[in-house]
């Protein structure tokens, strides 16, 4: 009776002690890290529904590298970007023995069989295709560690200050948080305290230029958790207060903030220079004969077609707004003073073909404006010679005027107005019409450029400012 006994007991150690063996020896070297997961992740000791087994908030260290920034929408403000999120904490569960050769696990393959973060991007925009995430790597260290990559497309709708268009800085920004962790199951912080996102070494800008980018916590009175607003149903009644109590809560999240800038040197090669150009050839036609009407014509018709096409092209790819831009500054006095170019040059052939009077003689050659100057400083030099501008007088209070007499025989003479002659004072003749459309041509050489020229300062040096303050805050 005693045999069989003791064979039965020999036969239960053993069966213990190859159980034993086995799951000792499932970590030794030569086995792969398929078998060592498929022993990890078997349902009776593990379970991917629940969360990490730690005695404190699981802790989800979170790091993003950009690897491409794709070139803006003018028309729609969206920037296209792509980055590597990276994540990675702690899950004791996955813990395996230092004998396995692996440093790391490969569990790429396993990534619906492990408990991942349930992590999603608060943004104004869209994913790119595929909206299936491309995980890059999802690896399992011997301490139980997890790190995780993966990469993300987004079309990101930014917000510019389309005032000063095109001298804004839009601003692009997106959030990371847990849709159903609250912060005392899941807590994210950005890997090594980083305040800025790194680059990658071949990081493509393709026309997207960064200046500026910086990582915070959300600031959760602005969340949109907060503000009480629930989608309405199909109905279109408001959502139930049951439903904003499910969506209020204390939830870790993770805010990006993208600050890009314009390419300045291509408004200016496309926009302002061509613009510059255009008005001032409109003002060629100052420097040309005041009859010279088909050359006069010629440059302010096509100026203006010229420049309403060149505007039309570039606006056709702007954002629509209602408010004044920089942009509808810009084009509206560039306009402005072409159509004045030729609005003068309609004014000057007007006054110029005018029938003069008294029949004025109008010598060619003369400039009106030098003839007139001799004549100007000289009578500005005798009323101040005289004492408060008075007219000079004689003895008996009687103005000294100069005066035309014709008792001096045939040959008219001048006289003071007391010699006793009878005489007429002399009256000033009007100028010849065409001596007053050179006279106009004239002052509109000097006033339009100078114009011109004040509104350019004005223009650049007050939208720089705002541009200045801007990159400051």
């Amino acid at each position: 009776m005693g045999q069989p006994w003791m064979l039965v007991r020999a036969a239960a150690i053993l069966l213990v002690t190859r159980q034993t063996l086995a799951l000792s020896d499932i970590f030794e070297d030569g086995k792969s890290d398929k078998e060592i997961l498929d022993n990890l992740l078997r349902a009776t000791r593990y379970d991917k529904r629940l969360l990490p087994p730690v005695q404190e908030t699981v802790k989800v260290d979170v790091s993003v590298l950009l690897l491409s920034l794709a070139s803006p929408d003018e028309s729609s403000l969206k920037y296209e970007v792509e980055f590597l999120l990276q994540q990675q904490w702690f899950d004791p569960r996955l813990k395996y023995s230092n004998q396995s050769r692996y440093d790391f696990l490969n569990a790429i393959h396993h990534h619906n069989d492990i408990w991942l973060p349930d992590t999603y991007f608060i943004m104004h925009g869209d994913f790119k295709d595929p909206l299936i995430p491309m995980h890059f790597s999802l690896r399992i260290y011997r301490n139980g560690t997890v790190f995780y990559s993966m990469r993300r497309h987004l079309i990101l709708s930014c917000q510019g200050h389309l005032n000063i268009f095109p001298f804004d800085d839009p601003e692009c920004s997106f959030s990371l948080e847990s849709i159903s962790y609250e912060m005392k199951s899941i807590k994210y912080v950005w890997k090594n305290d980083e305040d800025v996102l790194k680059k990658s070494s071949s990081l493509a800008t393709l026309n997207a230029y960064l200046i500026k980018n910086q990582t915070s916590e959300c600031n959760h009175k602005n969340n949109w958790r907060e503000d009480g607003n629930v989608p309405a149903d199909e109905d279109g009644h408001p959502g139930c207060d049951l439903c904003q109590k499910q969506f209020k809560g204390n939830y870790s999240c993770l805010g990006v903030r993208l600050i890009f800038t314009r390419d300045r040197a291509f408004y200016f090669t496309t926009v302002f220079i061509p613009g510059i150009i255009l008005v001032t050839s409109s003002f060629i036609t100052f420097w040309l004969e005041w009859n010279a009407v088909p050359a006069r014509v010629m440059i302010g018709v096509t100026t203006m077609l010229n420049f309403f096409t060149t505007s039309n092209g570039f606006r056709s790819t702007l954002p629509v707004v209602s408010n004044l831009t920089a942009m509808n500054v810009w084009d509206g006095v560039c306009m402005c003073f072409i159509y004045a170019s030729l609005l003068e040059f309609v004014c000057v052939n007007y006054v110029g073909r005018k029938r003069p009077l008294h029949n004025v003689v109008y010598r060619p050659g003369e400039n009106p404006v030098i003839q007139r100057l001799p004549a100007v400083l000289s009578r500005i030099g005798i009323i101040l010679a005289s004492p408060l501008g008075d007219k000079k007088r004689d003895s008996t209070g009687v103005a000294n005027e100069i005066v035309s007499c014709t008792n001096c025989g045939p040959n008219p003479c001048t006289h003071t107005a007391n010699n006793g002659c009878a005489a007429e004072v002399r009256k000033k003749e009007p100028p010849h019409p065409i001596r007053v459309a050179k006279t106009i041509d004239v002052i509109a050489r000097i006033t339009f450029p100078t114009a011109f020229a004040v509104f350019l300062i004005f223009f650049f040096y007050h939208y720089s400012s705002y541009t200045h303050s801007d990159s400051q805050k």
